[in-house]
């Protein structure tokens, strides 16, 4: 079966990029409207709510989360693991990988290492399928992220979050196997110290980074991963040979999320700190005029993007490319998306208007597993599984 499965995804994609080239995008959509509240076929549902107080010990704080979904996770995990053992001769490889991660975990900071070991204790799953499971966001993230400003000057940030490329795909079902998985993992989490709410995010189960939160009253935050010949899995096996002056992305967002207080604070950490993998953070501010995308090497900012309301520039759109270049042209969301806001007008800017652009395939497409939804005033944020019926875009 894993013999086959790379073959039939070559040929499929590309008799695909051939459709596209002939006959234009096919899965491309008139800008939708209405769409919110979500309801109808491309709604999947809402997401739980789950407290983590960070005033417990680390291995203690994802206890509720994992007792709900500790099947969810070991499900997902056991998934990844078929996928990757059919790429290797003899079906071996994940063990392989899974006795590394073990030896990764001793080396990662505080509280996250005593995190992955209290969320694979509680779920009772293998610590390395955990470790995996928490390493993977550093390569294999596929999002559109949108910060944009009304006339009134508020500020609103909003996301897809795309997960599942090349994971599995399922012919049947038209689907990617990872990316149905995961839904069940969504969760949304307020981060509590002191019985005072720092941070609010939508994340999966049994990940203790940050992919997109909002510090209320401060800034809201997306990552989305960046395509780049140095990319994360050169950050991971340095990290593993002991070259360890980078930082993880997921934990570098979590930490400026749980210890920055201002939108400045925020951009510099975010700009400035060596990382393990090339990245687009996507951050918001509480004021007019702050909102940016920072592109990132691991070493270095290559590029801030920042809102210019007097230029005429009220949002900002951010996929996987960087913005001086054309996105590859069997994915390109970034027009679209573009196309759409324009065609909302800065006048009827909401949240409700930025879920219809996030609604409009190809921006929604097959690897979709969620949209969040944030604005800064009293760090507001909703988190809504996402389904994208054919005909849709695989990613």
């Amino acid at each position: 079966m894993g013999a086959r499965r790379l073959p039939l995804l070559s040929a499929a994609c590309a008799l695909l990029a051939l459709a596209l080239v002939l006959a234009g995008d096919p899965y491309r959509e008139d800008c939708r409207n209405k769409t919110y509240p979500p309801s109808g076929p491309t709604y999947k549902g809402n997401v739980p709510t789950y407290v983590i107080n960070l005033d417990l010990p680390p291995y203690k704080r994802w206890v509720n989360v994992m007792n709900d979904k500790k099947t969810e996770l070991k499900n997902v995990m056991k998934n990844i693991k078929t996928l990757v053992n059919e790429f290797f001769p003899g079906g071996k490889f994940s063990d392989f990988v899974e006795g590394k991660m073990v030896q990764l975990l001793s080396s990662l900071p505080h509280p996250f290492r005593e995190e992955i070991e209290g969320i694979a204790n509680t779920s009772g799953a293998v610590l390395g399928d955990v470790v995996l499971f928490n390493v993977f966001y550093e390569i294999f993230t596929v999002c559109t992220s949108v910060v944009a400003e009304d006339k009134t000057g508020k500020l609103y940030h909003a996301r897809n979050l795309d997960f599942g490329l090349f994971l599995g795909w399922d012919i049947k079902n038209s689907s990617w196997t990872v990316t149905q998985q995961l839904k069940p993992l969504v969760v949304a989490l307020e981060f509590q110290r002191n019985n005072k709410t720092l941070f609010r995010s939508a994340n999966f189960a049994g990940y203790i980074g940050m992919l997109s939160g909002v510090r209320p009253g401060a800034f809201t935050l997306t990552m989305n991963e960046r395509f780049s010949i140095d990319g994360g899995y050169l950050g991971i096996l340095e990290w593993i040979l002991g070259k360890r002056d980078g930082m993880w992305m997921g934990f570098l967002t979590r930490t400026v999320l749980e210890n920055s207080t201002s939108y400045e604070e925020a951009k510099e950490k975010l700009a400035k700190t060596r990382l393990l993998a090339p990245a687009y953070f996507i951050l918001g501010g509480n004021k007019s005029g702050q909102g940016c995308v920072i592109t990132r090497s691991r070493a270095a900012s290559l590029d801030i993007w920042d809102l210019d309301i007097k230029q005429g520039t009220w949002f900002l759109v951010e996929t996987n490319y960087d913005r001086w270049k054309p996105p590859l042209f069997l994915d390109n969301r970034r027009d679209p998306a573009k196309k759409c806001l324009n065609q909302t007008k800065q006048e009827n800017l909401s949240l409700s208007t930025i879920y219809d652009v996030l609604s409009t395939k190809p921006v929604l497409n097959k690897l979709t597993v969620c949209t969040t939804l944030m604005a800064v005033d009293g760090g507001h944020t909703e988190t809504y599984l996402r389904e994208c019926p054919e005909p849709c875009s695989p990613w």
